[in-house]
Parts: C-alpha cells; structure tokens; sequence
C-alpha cells in the first residue's frame, strides 16, 4: 500500500514546492506550491509515478533514477515545467524516499527584468542628453542665422521664410528636450477605449493584414495613467507584431496578484500581453530589445520600445519580451491602485 502522508498545513503555507518519492518515483507527498508547479493535484498524483501525472525535465528523470550516492544533495537549475521555470534540490532520506524541492524563479526573473528597465531607461537618458548636446549648438546657431536675416529683410517672402527657420529651430529644440523624458498627466484611464483607437489606426495602415483576437478580463478597474503616453505605448506594440509577418495578434488582459513588480505596497497589477505568431526576434537581439537605437528592421529607427519601456517605467511598470516557439510575446506591467489610493 503507497504511504499517503498527509501534507501538513505549514508546507502548503511555503512558496517552496515540496515532492517526496518512494524509491520507484512514485509520488506519496506533496504540498500545495508543488501542485502549481506540475499542474496536477495531489489527490490524481498520489500513488502515481511523477513523469506519468506531469511533462518533467529531462534532467530530473536521470536524477531520480541515478544511483544514492549521485542524486544527494544535487541542485538543477532553471528547469522548465507547466507552472514556471523551477530550480530543484534532491535530497536522498533514510527511509529510500527522495526529497524534492521546488524553487520558483518567477521573483527572480522579474527582479532581473527590473534590473535590467534602469539600465535601459538609464541608457536612453544618457542618449537624450549627449544628443541635446551635440544637436542644440549647431541648431542654434542655424537659428541665430536665420534671425539675423530676418531683421535684415525687408517685409516679404524671404523674411517669412527667415522667420519659418527660426519657428522650426525652437520646435526641434523643444522636441530634443523632451525626447526620453515623458511628461506624465496622470488621471482615471479605462484601457478598453485606448487599445481600440490604437486598433482604429493599424486598421488604417494595415488593412486586410490585421487579424487580431482579443482576450479581455472585462473586470480590469480604470487605471491612473498618461492616456496618450499609454496608448503610443500600445500602439508600438501592436505595430510591432504587425509589422513581424504575423497572421494573426491576439491581445490579452490580465490581473496579477501577490507582488508582481515587486513593490511592497502593490499587490495587483494589470498585464496587457500582445502576442504574435510572425518571425519573431533574431535571438542576438533578443537581450538587447529595449536598448536605444537596437531595431531587427533596416528601416527601424530602434526607438520605439525604449521610449515604451521609458513611459512603462515613469508609470511604476515595466514592459517584457519572450520569445515564443513561434512568434513574440510582450507584456506591459502597470500597477493598478491599491483600496487607500482608490479611496
């Protein structure tokens, strides 16, 4: 008769999975982290071998058949299973079972990718400022140029012109200052409005070519946020997918709860995901996405997503990429408010 030991209430309170084996490796214990891990609960998986109830690494098969002396203490690193990627300890018990554990890597992950935003938005910063540097002297004196032409013109064609010089010359300047430095008006945004106008306008330049699915958690509250600087955010996005050769986007929304950008007074965030089945990524620029002036395409000026992730993170968000089998997932992260700012 399999040995079913009950899961006490204090491993089902762990992050950790916890999976124990008889020497076969048939499940006789298991906590709750470890039913989100495989995907299978443990009142189907007790009694059963584990590779029979769950897709498990090839890795941990030749781990949990190796002999004692090998499989003690042994660690495996960012191993993929149904519910995340996992690092995973086995431990060899004296009674012949084997002790599993099951560290997700989900925290780290998106510790990392918060990393990596600073580094990137740090980067488009230090790019803004050299290029004010290197463009404003020059323009500057284009515009000093033309407004002495135009105090020494009479009234006519030439002296518009002189002045029209001078009008563009302090537009570009103001652009340059603004460039990678979003100016934020934050109020109530219903996201739902902001994703059909950035649909109305790919319809426009795409036509017959944009498919698109929507998968949409009608019960997303509004969120406080720039609604324009959102919605040019969503529109690289879609464009983007648009523009990688795909037959079809689908755009997907979400809430997550448990501290999913890591902020201590956050506990829900809304995650907008616009997944395309195109080309994908060159796996070389996969790690480089988000960087200034990094595009895939020889027409790409390699700005948009860094000025996305730029406007993701003055909100509090961060903005994702993963590669798929077939296509490109990304994700925008935006804190939603919690009950004290709502009120």
């Amino acid at each position: 008769m399999v040995d079913q030991a009950p899961v006490s209430g204090t491993l089902d309170l762990l992050d950790t999975g916890v999976v124990r084996l008889d020497g076969t490796g048939r499940l006789i214990q298991m906590n709750a982290a470890a039913e989100n891990c495989l995907l299978v609960s443990r009142d189907r998986a007790m009694g059963r071998l584990i590779c029979e109830v769950a897709e498990v690494p090839v890795e941990l098969k030749k781990a949990i058949h190796s002999p004692p002396g090998i499989r003690q203490g042994l660690r495996l690193h960012e191993l993929r299973f149904g519910g995340g990627i996992y690092d995973c300890t086995i431990q060899a018990i004296d009674d012949g079972t084997l002790l599993l554990e099951l560290n997700n890597l989900e925290w780290e992950q998106m510790r990392l990718r918060l990393q990596q935003r600073e580094v990137q938005t740090g980067m488009l910063d230090l790019l803004s400022r050299n290029l004010a540097h290197e463009v404003r002297n020059p323009l500057g004196g284009i515009r000093g140029a033309a407004q002495m032409l135009a105090a020494e013109l009479e009234p006519g064609e030439l002296c518009t012109l002189a002045r029209l010089i001078m009008r563009e010359s302090d537009r570009i300047d103001e652009l340059i200052l603004s460039f990678g430095q979003p100016e934020l008006v934050r109020q109530a945004v219903d996201i739902y409005p902001l994703l059909d106008e950035a649909i109305d306008l790919l319809a426009a330049e795409f036509g017959d070519q944009l498919r698109l699915e929507r998968d949409y958690d009608p019960s997303i509250p509004s969120i406080r946020a720039d609604a324009t600087a959102i919605r040019q955010v969503m529109l690289n996005l879609l464009r983007n997918a648009c523009q990688a050769n795909s037959s079809l986007v689908l755009i997907r929304t979400r809430v997550e709860h448990g501290g999913a950008l890591l902020q201590s007074d956050q506990n829900s965030v809304l995650r907008l995901d616009v997944i395309d089945d195109g080309q994908g990524v060159p796996e070389s620029l996969q790690s480089l996405l988000f960087l200034p002036l990094v595009s895939g395409r020889r027409d790409g000026a390699g700005l948009g997503l860094s000025l996305s992730q730029q406007i993701a993170a003055a909100h509090g968000g961060l903005l994702t990429f993963e590669a798929l089998d077939q296509g490109s997932c990304f994700s925008l992260y935006l804190p939603l408010a919690n009950s004290s700012e709502a009120s």
